[in-house]
């Protein structure tokens, strides 16, 4: 059975996620950058964090940057290679085109890492909370 027609349909899902991925996370890193909007910053379950303007600038660079190398993806995987075939870039247009396992691996690498980091910045941001145990009138044990 020849798999190369079900693998280029998942990559161009992949390709085509990439749109809503970097759209979400710009307008995240808009949204704290210019609105002061710090209702989304460090969620963890959904609440933000008491000092969520203290982590807005990192929550606000880790979005901006993997909205950015997602855009830089998508335009070196669709842009870059219809403008060159179009006969508006020149020549070395090529050397901006990124090949399959290169752009796969830039997107997802980016997508992983910008997850983590999200996830470890709420951790941080919400700190440690031990949870005591309460009996039946409500008071600590």
């Amino acid at each position: 059975m020849d798999w190369t027609v079900s693998i280029a349909i998942i990559d161009w899902l992949f390709l085509l996620a990439l749109f809503p991925v970097a759209f979400f996370w710009l307008r995240r890193a808009w949204r704290i950058l210019v609105r002061r909007d710090f209702s989304e910053v460090a969620l963890k379950r959904g609440v933000a964090p008491p000092n969520a303007e203290k982590y807005a600038p990192y929550e606000m660079a880790i979005n901006l940057i993997g909205g950015v190398v997602m855009v830089g993806v998508l335009v070196s995987v669709l842009a870059v290679p219809l403008l060159g075939a179009a006969g508006l870039l020149g020549e070395s247009a090529d050397a901006y085109v990124l090949g399959r396992d290169q752009w796969i691996a830039v997107a997802g690498s980016t997508l992983w890492i910008k997850l983590f980091a999200s996830f470890a910045l709420s951790r941080q941001a919400h700190g440690f909370v031990s949870k005591k145990k309460t009996d039946a009138a409500g008071k600590a044990r």
